[in-house]
């Protein structure tokens, strides 16, 4: 369940951080390259939490 949490605010932060780098360019909203970003910032979370940070506070 963390997971899917995990990508449902990944997905949100994205489309808002997306959006307003879109508008800044004056290029329109691209759905697509906002769920890549989501994906991207999901997998960058997973790999944190599960390894690099565990591994620091053992």
């Amino acid at each position: 369940m963390r997971f899917f949490w995990t990508f449902i605010w990944a997905l949100a932060i994205g489309s808002v951080i997306s959006y307003i780098l879109s508008a800044m360019a004056g290029d329109a909203f691209n759905v697509v390259h906002t769920l890549v970003l989501s994906i991207i910032f999901t997998i960058i979370i997973f790999i944190l939490g599960e390894g690099v940070l565990k591994e620091q506070t053992n």
